[in-house]
């Protein structure tokens, strides 16, 4: 099991993984509500999904087990910027905009952490094995990409997987609905480690 990294820089060098990364978010988010999903042939994709981003994709001989998007907070493209951001100016219909208790920040080293997904169905062990490689690829960032902060919209599950694995995590809003289940916006500041 391996984690990677993947930009518009380098996607070409790992053949099918990042379409296969997309795959896989396409059957993680599309569970119950396919017809709501965005996407094309399989693969789950927004228009957060631009050169600006990188995705990691945690995977075992050419399957993806799971998965994140990176995209730094100052990223623009055309009318948008990052999720959280958009949301809280009112360009997203599926997210409310007082998500947040304050501005939504842009700053170099602050980048927002999307699109985190394990694969269904995997055994307990393997499951756990993978969200501890998720969480040791996000801390990675911190030299690789300079990223000191990430900011996220998540599960209120989620945000206590992360509490409980160590990390520093605030709420950053109030617990909001979406698609009947409890989500809330977290901030994390990611402590330096040794590589």
């Amino acid at each position: 099991m391996q984690a990677t990294t993947l930009s518009f820089n380098n996607i070409h060098t790992y053949g099918e993984l990042f379409t296969n990364l997309l795959k896989a978010r396409y059957e993680s988010f599309s569970l119950g509500k396919p017809a709501e999903t965005p996407g094309t042939e399989g693969m789950e994709f927004d228009q957060y999904d631009t050169p600006d981003s990188r995705w990691v994709a945690i995977h075992d001989a050419g399957h993806v087990l799971g998965g994140f998007r990176l995209t730094p907070t100052t990223a623009e493209c055309g009318m948008y910027s990052y999720m959280i951001k958009d949301a809280q100016a009112g360009l997203s219909e599926a997210i409310p905009d007082d998500l947040l208790y304050v501005e939504a920040p842009c700053a170099p080293h602050i980048f927002e952490f999307s699109r985190f997904f394990i694969t269904d169905g995997l055994p307990s062990h393997t499951r756990k094995t993978v969200q501890s490689r998720l969480l040791y690829a996000l801390l990675e960032t911190r030299q690789t990409l300079g990223v000191e902060i990430v900011l996220g919209l998540g599960s209120v599950s989620l945000g206590r997987w992360m509490k409980r694995s160590g990390l520093e995590i605030d709420p950053l809003g109030p617990i909001i609905e979406i698609d009947g289940k409890e989500h809330q916006s977290y901030i994390v500041n990611l402590p330096e480690v040794a590589l």
